[in-house]
């Protein structure tokens, strides 16, 4: 009996084990980083400064390049709509095109962050060099394979690839790739990076060793904003999402400092950026700088300052209320940026250019964040890869100018560079254009991940995919908002964008790390909607 008693008692205990560790298994990746890596405290950064006098006579323009994280043509005021049907307002944000140019037709590189990322800082397709899927760890894959769905149309979990993985750390862009601010230093620039990376982690792979002689910010895709218990933020969790657990449960509140420890950084970090680039600013007002001010908002986490959060008591949703105070936040921070230009007397000689990495994601559950545009993130409906994109230079640029050609996340590399006399290489295929010469326009864009595929090529639009094995063809003049599905109609065109796309594809190299996971993705609602059987969808590989 009492043999039966202990056999029972120790079944009791595996299986409650069993049980903690599937409930509480997912926090395991983010307790063996900090045993591996302890987050230090806050400490000071202090940044080089320049010469203590302007330099006399004309001087190179500085560039500020501001990317935001998963921002929606709609959440902005610009283009009529804004959070919440117009309740946060970003005048801010505005100005830039106002005082500046707005293109109409701004894309995305690439549907999610890391390819676009790599695309604004080479130039090139991303694909070119092996550099086709965003850079996650393998436990943040598993974890979206095995989470609970209700649709009927599960992830595919290509496990047999994770022999294929690299280490996370080393998921980034190759170091013989020529980065922006490589061809910039030549020309006597000082360049700065704040904010987010996601291009590798690895020592080669930092931003130290890309080009960037200082850096304040996160390596990886995303931090907490602010400590979970700060009596000052707001937090909106989204229990319907398996990567907004997986977040919560791993993600630091930290930053890095060039190549050192990583600590806490100061307030909520869309603030901490801000400050710092403000104080980057003053460093080096009396020489060039090319600052990459890379915000990680509006990306979930969501988390908002108390103060902004209580300033929309209009918006009644607490997710919508959060995600428009962090709009708001940002858009905030941005004017101090734009006004310590002013008041160091830099605004009439720097170039200022905004844009997103890629739309508004589903998985928030927040709708109309890429209005009028249908799809998300992960897809390349016009939802997913049509993005602010604007810049201001006074003197250089006629305010107010909205310019309707296609312009690319490819084409900051060859704007930048003529704008700063950088020379572009030479010694390899580059896929960027000027914006703002007078010279080609760009004519026919791609964007790849798996299987998903898409082309632009005047007026016209193909994606093709083999999940579900169907093409969507628009045409974007009479249909900029992707109603009415062509493809049937207009074989022949099919066949001639489907051949751009082939021709495109041959000869690229094989991806640098393979998609382990493919799941589904609704176009026109969010994650948080109920599936039917009438919901149109596609796989996004990654």
């Amino acid at each position: 009996m009492k043999k039966l008693k202990w056999i029972a008692a120790v079944a009791l205990l595996i299986g409650a084990g069993y049980l903690a560790l599937q409930k509480y298994w997912i926090y395991i990746p983010g307790k063996i980083a900090q045993l591996r890596e302890p987050i230090a405290d806050n400490h000071p950064v202090t940044w080089a400064k320049g010469p203590a006098s302007p330099p006399a006579g004309k001087r190179p323009p500085n560039v500020i390049l501001i990317v935001a994280d998963d921002l929606g043509m709609n959440d902005i005021s610009l283009y009529g709509g804004g959070v919440a049907g117009g309740a946060v307002p970003t005048p801010n944000i505005d100005s830039i095109a106002k005082q500046g140019v707005s293109f109409a037709n701004g894309y995305a590189a690439n549907a999610t962050c890391s390819p676009s990322r790599a695309a604004l800082m080479t130039g090139r397709y991303p694909t070119r060099f092996g550099f086709e899927f965003t850079a996650v760890p393998a436990a943040f894959v598993s974890n979206l394979a095995h989470s609970d769905s209700t649709s009927p149309y599960p992830p595919i979990y290509h496990k047999e690839l994770n022999h294929d993985l690299p280490a996370y750390a080393d998921m980034g862009v190759p170091h013989d790739q020529i980065m922006l601010p490589e061809v910039l230093k030549p020309k006597g620039y000082h360049t700065i990076h704040i904010g987010k990376w996601h291009l590798g982690e690895a020592e080669p792979l930092r931003p130290t060793s890309q080009g960037f002689d200082e850096s304040l910010g996160m390596r990886s895709g995303g931090d907490l904003f602010m400590a979970e218990d700060d009596p000052q933020v707001v937090n909106a969790k989204l229990p319907w999402d398996p990567i907004d657990r997986f977040l919560w449960a791993n993600l630091p509140y930290a930053v890095y400092w060039g190549n050192g420890q990583r600590f806490r950084p100061k307030g909520h970090l869309t603030d901490y950026f801000t400050d710092n680039a403000l104080a980057a600013i003053e460093a080096n007002k009396n020489r060039p700088f090319f600052m990459y001010l890379a915000y990680n908002a509006p990306h979930t986490p969501l988390q908002a300052l108390k103060s902004d959060y209580d300033a929309l008591p209009q918006i009644k949703d607490h997710t919508q209320r959060v995600y428009g105070a962090m709009i708001r936040q940002l858009d905030r921070r941005i004017g101090d940026v734009l006004q310590k230009l002013k008041s160091s007397g830099l605004d009439e000689n720097t170039l200022v250019i905004f844009t997103s990495d890629n739309g508004g994601a589903w998985y928030t559950g927040i709708p109309d964040l890429n209005k009028p545009y249908r799809g998300w993130k992960g897809t390349f409906f016009e939802g997913g890869i049509h993005v602010p994109m604007m810049m201001r230079w006074p003197g250089q640029i006629a305010p107010g100018t909205v310019r309707s050609d296609v312009a690319q996340h490819l084409d900051m590399f060859a704007t930048i560079a003529a704008a700063t006399g950088a020379k572009v290489p030479s010694d390899r295929k580059m896929d960027s254009f000027n914006l703002l010469a007078a010279g080609p326009k760009r004519e026919v864009t791609f964007w790849r991940s798996g299987d998903y595929r898409a082309v632009r090529a005047g007026d016209w639009k193909l994606q093709i995919s083999k999940r579900p094995d169907k093409a969507w063809l628009f045409n974007l003049a009479t249909d900029p908002t992707e109603q009415v599905n062509l493809a049937d109609k207009d074989p022949a065109r099919v066949a001639t964008l489907r051949k751009l796309i082939e021709t495109q594809n041959a000869g690229l190299p094989k991806p640098l790390w393979p998609g382990l996971l493919e799941a589904p993705i609704r176009i026109d609602v969010p994650l948080n909607a109920a599936w039917t059987k009438d919901q149109e969808y596609v796989y996004w590989a990654n």
